[in-house]
């Protein structure tokens, strides 16, 4: 998984899109075409390819919805490379898997990885060492599951219906060993 085209500002050791400056075009690796790049145009709703393959010019725009998701994908070193984490929005099709983040090293994949699905809405995916993708997360439906937190007092629609000094007092309790008076004549006032 490669980027090509201009490296971004500030750096040129890994490719970098702003998840917060979309719509954004960027240039990238393609095989299959003659001039081996593609232009990617990214909105939040929409994938625009373009590239030409046998002297034809295509343009495919693939809705973001029909994404698998933004998957993390680690490409082990080997002679030719030192080895890179890469940021990819996945799709059943190879051919329109998109690189979002390529870094030598992983100390930003994962902000950027949690930060590029949240943007886009779709999940989180880990590529294994086969291909295959796999959510490291439960889900039911959109929402991820995890273990419920206690409520918080100071955010709750409650905090302005009752008052807080509720909080603060403390129960009565009874001695453990109650007093007990005996003969003894109590004084009242009657007349």
């Amino acid at each position: 998984m490669s980027a090509g085209g201009v490296a971004p500002s500030g750096s040129s050791r890994h490719v970098r899109l702003d998840p917060f400056a979309l719509p954004v075009r960027f240039r990238t690796a393609d095989q299959a075409s003659d001039s081996k790049e593609r232009i990617v145009e990214l909105d939040h709703d929409t994938l625009v390819l373009r590239r030409a393959v046998a002297g034809i010019p295509m343009k495919v725009s693939v809705p973001v919805a029909s994404f698998l998701g933004v998957a993390l994908r680690v490409a082990p070193p080997d002679e030719t490379s030192d080895g890179s984490v890469a940021v990819v929005l996945e799709h059943d099709d190879p051919a329109l898997t998109v690189p979002l983040f390529v870094a030598d090293d992983g100390t930003d994949a994962v902000a950027e990885w949690q930060l590029w699905a949240n943007r886009l809405g779709l999940p989180l995916l880990v590529a294994e060492t086969d291909g295959t993708l796999r959510e490291p997360f439960a889900r039911l439906g959109g929402v991820r599951l995890a273990k419920t937190q206690p409520r918080r007092r100071r955010a709750s629609p409650l905090k302005r219906r009752r008052a807080s000094i509720l909080m603060r007092r403390k129960p009565g309790r009874l001695p453990v060993a109650p007093r007990i008076h005996k003969d003894e004549k109590e004084i009242i006032a009657r007349s």
